[in-house]
């Protein structure tokens, strides 16, 4: 069984339905905004997101063709249903329009300290009921959302993955079992302790036709950590972190994989040239 990983956890069920190829793009050089330098950026993958009193983790910075910039993070943080709700094709979602808050040092007492805000304009949960989705395994594993990030905070935006560095691309052939991991979560039950964020680990395969990848890493994933970003060996996006799992691997995490998320998001969120931004940051797998 495996949970979800905000701070209200859901079951999820796996399938084995087989899901089409998809093919998502990320940004070229020179077609991203201005980028605020990484060292001093406020607002970057990995920061914390509110969401009606939800928090969880944000992944990576997305552009479109009106140079608008998104964060992404887990569609199940703005869910409104049981924790049993998990399959994203009936499950209830708070709507577009809803208001963000992103932070740093949030905490089981406090949300810390507000760093900007935003609005979310795409859920792949409503996405996929507006389109009656009904394949099994994208019901059960597209779970990615896009905040726009408010005009007066876009300046403080650096898309690179703290302390890893990258996305260098966007990975889109998955992983194999025993290739290496690399995460960035913010959970507030860590209290704002920035050395428990950076995570590294092994991928134990790919499961759901594609659309999902499991994870095992040091430290496992917890609650707050929804949304984070994974990155592959080379650096490339990989995914979402989406859920926690109890068995058959104990704190293994699963992870929504961010090409055949964001070319959903792509197809049905009406944001024309969405696209992932790269990293300014070379990307460096040392712990």
């Amino acid at each position: 069984m495996r949970t979800r990983v905000r701070t209200a956890l859901a079951a999820l069920s796996t399938a084995a339905l087989s899901a089409a190829a998809f093919t998502a793009t990320s940004a070229p050089a020179g077609a991203a905004p201005t980028w605020a330098p990484a060292d001093s950026a406020a607002l970057h993958p990995g920061v914390q997101a509110y969401t009606d009193g939800s928090q969880c983790t944000t992944n990576f910075v997305f552009t479109d063709a009106a140079a608008n910039v998104y964060l992404g993070y887990a569609a199940h943080c703005a869910g409104t249903g049981a924790a049993t709700d998990t399959n994203g094709c009936d499950a209830g979602s708070l709507p577009l329009g809803t208001k963000v808050e992103f932070s740093e040092g949030g905490s089981l007492v406090s949300s810390g300290t507000q760093l900007g805000t935003g609005t979310l304009v795409y859920s792949s949960w409503l996405a996929m009921q507006k389109a009656g989705t009904t394949d099994t395994n994208a019901c059960e594993y597209n779970d990615f959302a896009l905040v726009k990030v408010d005009p007066a905070f876009v300046d403080d935006v650096n898309p690179s993955v703290p302390f890893w560095g990258g996305p260098e691309a966007l990975e889109s052939n998955g992983t194999t079992a025993g290739e290496d991991v690399f995460s960035y979560g913010n959970s507030s039950l860590r209290g704002g302790i920035e050395a428990l964020s950076p995570k590294q680990g092994a991928s134990l395969g790919t499961t759901g036709g594609g659309w999902s990848h499991s994870v095992y890493t040091v430290t496992p994933g917890v609650p707050g950590d929804s949304g984070s970003a994974f990155l592959d060996a080379d650096g490339n996006a990989l995914g979402t972190l989406s859920t926690l799992a109890i068995a058959p691997v104990a704190g293994s995490n699963g992870v929504g994989d961010l090409s055949r998320e964001l070319s959903f998001a792509q197809a049905n969120s009406g944001i024309s040239g969405l696209q992932l931004a790269l990293g300014t940051e070379p990307f460096n797998a040392i712990l």
